[in-house]
């Protein structure tokens, strides 16, 4: 089982690396970025919702105690995540997007330690300090933040709303279907987007043409827009949460890291975006890092799911 869900959160890390430069395509159609996040959600919504009705209606019930969840979920680790990503990337390189948003782990460990209370290897918290040394390095804060400010404000707190990822997904109990929750999560991520996103302004005629950003090749529009919803959202979310429940957060967190790499590959051999030395050497220290605090708290018990009555479920 555990070779299984490794396999599985590489699966997704590769699909969730798409996102980013996927998303500059969209942007270079002119898209702004909660219109491609809007779409994004709403086509995967859709689809998932759509494909369960049909060949799994049961896993689309989710017991009405645990709608409080369902809210929290696609409000923080679904519509916030996408959302201030998305937005980070107008305003930075991707790769680098990518390496602020996985210092999540050092939000992990602080969440286990401080609310839930559980006493952590000296290595969790050696593992954090590396992480933020590395993502000092990566900004180059000796430069006076080289970068934009506004864009490594909406990278940090996409990186606070991914930690929250890893944490609900490993949080829920056997009363809700891992692929209902994802299927409602994206399709209320996308409800909720609606007053800032206003779908209605999308500029849709642009879909049908192609689109170049600085520095990349060209590619349809539309062909980008489908790998967006199919690959990178649908498959990658389910695939994620999937390896999460088998693996824990702190362990599928790990794996998930390396959509860092796999994201600055991508955006490189698409965008021609290529990180600089020191988002290089800042980079391997941050995954290094990263793991660290991971490897940390791998061991440690997960919180108990909860039924719907508000009793332990058995576990195993």
């Amino acid at each position: 089982m555990r070779r299984a869900g490794l396999l599985i959160a590489l699966a997704s890390s590769l699909c969730f690396a798409f996102s980013g430069p996927m998303a500059k395509y969209l942007g270079a159609a002119g898209l702004a970025p909660l219109e491609a996040v809007w779409i994004r959600m709403a086509g995967a919504g859709l689809l998932l919702v759509g494909i369960l009705a049909v060949a799994r209606p049961s896993a689309l019930r989710i017991p009405r105690s645990r709608l409080p969840f369902l809210l929290a979920y696609a409000m923080i680790a679904v519509a916030g995540v996408q959302a201030l990503f998305f937005a980070a990337i107008t305003r930075l390189p991707v790769g680098v997007t990518l390496l602020i948003e996985y210092t999540s782990p050092v939000v992990v460990v602080l969440w286990v330690r401080f609310v839930r209370r559980v006493r952590l290897p000296r290595a969790a918290f050696v593992g954090a300090v590396v992480a933020v040394v590395g993502l000092g390095i990566v900004v180059e804060v000796w430069s006076g933040l080289a970068l934009d400010p506004v864009g490594l404000l909406l990278a940090f707190a996409a990186m606070t709303g991914c930690a929250g990822y890893f944490l609900l997904s490993d949080s829920f109990g056997d009363d809700i279907d891992p692929l209902g929750l994802i299927a409602w999560g994206l399709l209320g991520a996308a409800v909720a987007l609606l007053p800032i996103s206003r779908p209605w302004n999308i500029p849709w005629g642009a879909i049908s043409g192609t689109a170049t950003p600085e520095g990349g090749h060209t590619l349809p529009v539309v062909g980008a827009l489908v790998w967006l919803i199919v690959v990178a959202t649908a498959a990658a979310y389910i695939l994620g949460v999937l390896a999460i429940r088998r693996l824990s957060a702190a362990i599928g967190s790990t794996v998930a890291s390396l959509e860092v790499i796999a994201g600055a590959v991508v955006a490189w051999i698409l965008l021609g975006e290529a990180l600089g030395p020191f988002q290089i050497a800042g980079g391997v220290i941050v995954l290094v890092g990263a793991y660290l605090a991971q490897r940390a708290t791998a061991a440690l018990p997960a919180p108990v799911p909860v039924r719907e009555t508000g009793e332990p479920a058995p576990v195993g």
